[in-house]
Parts: C-alpha cells; structure tokens; sequence
C-alpha cells in the first residue's frame, strides 16, 4: 500500500507540474503591425475630398478680395460656389460640392453668413460700430472687411466650416461606426476595401502631402494649422502617426489597433482645434485696442471653438461651446455676435475655461 501511494503521489505531482506549465507557455505571437513611415499604401483614392479643399481655396480667395474697399461680392455667386451650382464661376469643373458635406443641423446658418458677407461688402464707407465696411489695423498696415458688429465674416466663415465640413466629415463620418463597420475583404481596384477607402477620405480631409510633416508643400486648412501649433504644440507627426497606424491596421484586419487610431485622430486633431482657438484668443488680447486686429483674431478663435462640436468624440459638450461663444462675443449666433462689446475680461475668462477643460492651463499663455 506504501508503493502504491508513493506513485498515486507521485503520479499527482507529474500532472500538476505538467499543468503549470502548460499554463505558462505564451499563446502564438501576433505579428506586429508594419506601419509605412508615408501615406503610401496599395489602392489609395481621396480625390473628392482634394476636390473639395480646392473649392473650399476659391471660395476663400474669392471672399479675400472684400478686404479691399469698394470691392464687393456677389451673394448668388457665393451661394453657388459653396452648393457648387450654376453661377459658381469656378476655375475648374468639379463634380463635388462642400454644402451636402456640411454639418446638416447648421447648413442654412453658413447659407445666411455668405448672404450677410456679401451685403457687408458693398459697404462704400470705412467700417465702424454699427456700420459694416472696410476697417484697417492702427499701422494701416493691415485691412479687413467687419460687420456692423466687428465681425470678420470672412474668418468665421472659414475656420468654422473647416470644423462643420472638413473636422466633421474626418472625425465623425469617415472614421464613425457607418463607415468603419463595412466590407474590408472586396478589393476594389485604386480605392482598395470599402473600410480602406473610407479610411483614406478621411486622410484626405487633413489637407496634407503623403509624407506629411516632413514635407509641408501644399497644406492647405486643417494641415496648415497642424503646422502653425508645431513649434508649441508638438503633434503633427502624432497624428500622421495615428492617420497611418489605422489605414495599415485596416489593411491587416487588425481592428482593434485601427479603433486604438481613430481614438488617436480624434484626439490629436482636436487639440489643432482648441490650440489654435487659444492662438487666437492670446493675440487678440495682446492687440485688443486695435479693432481690426481685434476683430480679424478673435473671429478666427470664435470659428476654431465652433468647430470643436463635430467631433463626436470631443472633450467638451455643445453647452460648453456655447457658453465659450457667449463670453467673446456675447451669443452662439454668428447674426447675434458683438466683437465692439466684447472686453478683456471675458476673453481672459474664455481662454481659463478652455484652457482648463483641455488639461492646458499651464502652457495656455505659449500658443
């Protein structure tokens, strides 16, 4: 009986120590992902979306000549650039338009500024408050067209559809769940799988080259100020990293590190937003009695914080916005907004709660 339960022991002791290690061996090694250094994979097309920042560019240009006294713009003409109808007069003949891929709660808001934009600018007399016109920086060096209000249309139109169209179409279209849960197995030839595609018109909305910020010939919107918070801010090649991370994890049906990206995008992007909204804020505090500075940087920083909404993933809710919009400029509605009756004090209180809420208190005064 002593031998027989000295091997049962025994026996007991083998299987366990078997089972212990069998436990501890390691399960099969995933492949690590192989990210490209470039924007350089196989079937990749965003020719809409560079057609629509090339549209986006005319419009701009065309809105920038106002800024010259007694030039002034044609409201149906602006009204069918931004639908890309008849009458846009564009130099070339695109097929995309920016009004069906703005925000849909706040297109009829962008339809209202352009019609106000255009009646601003056949303004014939220099403006002042309550006068729309042609206002220049105390050096004269320096010109832009305000509202009756101080408002510089011309910016808050531009940063802010940067944020209802372009931000919102990357961040929230591309990259949301009704683009990202789709076919990634049918490769259709020079746009790749439905995901990769969707995937690749959301890059296409940053306005950057491929080997983005290494180079930074032709950045246009959203690029140009990724490269305007570098030197502070630190994150172009974060998110370059993160746009390539998704579209090669996509690319190796890895979708847990494609979801780790699209929370980076999303995050990263975002703070181009809220920095340059500070920028924006720290400048025209500095240049607060000269009025068309004033009006030139703060309008800008309204736009920036307007944006902040079409990320549905933001840090901050709508109320937030809102209540940001209000102290600058006293409401939320670009018709209501009052940058004469704006003081320091409330642009210093705009800029703490920012600042607070993005975790940037100590670095706000740098931007």
């Amino acid at each position: 009986m002593k031998i027989t339960h000295f091997f049962i022991v025994l026996l007991a002791l083998s299987l366990s120590a078997s089972s212990c290690k069998d436990d501890e061996m390691p399960d099969p090694e995933v492949p690590e992902l192989e990210v490209p250094v470039v924007y350089d994979f196989e079937n990749v097309s965003y020719s809409g979306q560079q057609s629509r920042l090339a549209q986006f560019g005319e419009m701009k240009d065309y809105i920038g000549t106002s800024k010259t006294q007694g030039t002034a713009l044609d409201a149906d003409r602006l009204s069918a650039m931004y639908a890309n109808a008849p009458g846009a007069e564009y130099s070339h003949e695109y097929v995309k338009d920016l009004r069906s891929k703005t925000f849909p709660g706040v297109r009829e808001d962008f339809d209202n500024l352009l019609i106000a934009l255009a009646a601003d600018s056949q303004s014939e007399v220099p403006g002042t408050e309550g006068t729309a016109g042609v206002i220049e920086s105390n050096d004269g060096a320096k010109s832009y067209l305000v509202s009756a209000k101080g408002m510089d249309s011309a910016q808050v139109f531009e940063k802010s559809l940067m944020g209802a169209c372009l931000y919102y179409q990357a961040t929230s279209v591309y990259l949301g769940d009704d683009r990202m849960n789709v076919d990634n197995e049918t490769i259709t030839p020079g746009e790749g799988t439905d995901m990769e595609h969707h995937w690749d018109e959301a890059f296409g909305y940053f306005g950057v080259p491929t080997d983005f910020p290494t180079n930074t010939a032709g950045i246009v919107f959203w690029g140009n100020y990724a490269d305007k918070r570098e030197a502070v801010l630190g994150n172009s090649q974060t998110l370059m990293d993160a746009l390539l991370k998704g579209r090669a994890a996509i690319s190796a049906d890895r979708l847990d590190l494609r979801d780790e990206a699209i929370a980076e995008v999303r995050r990263e992007w975002e703070l181009i937003s809220v920095t340059s909204a500070l920028h924006y804020l720290n400048t025209g505090l500095t240049r607060f009695d000269d009025m068309a500075l004033r009006s030139h940087d703060l309008s800008e920083a309204i736009g920036f914080i307007y944006s902040l909404q079409f990320n549905e993933a933001k840090r901050i809710d709508n109320e937030q916005v809102t209540e940001l919009l209000t102290l600058i400029a006293g409401s939320d509605d670009f018709a209501e907004m009052n940058l004469y009756q704006t003081t320091p004090q409330n642009l210093q209180s705009a800029k703490n709660k920012l600042a607070v809420w993005y975790s940037l208190e100590a670095r706000a005064d740098e931007f």
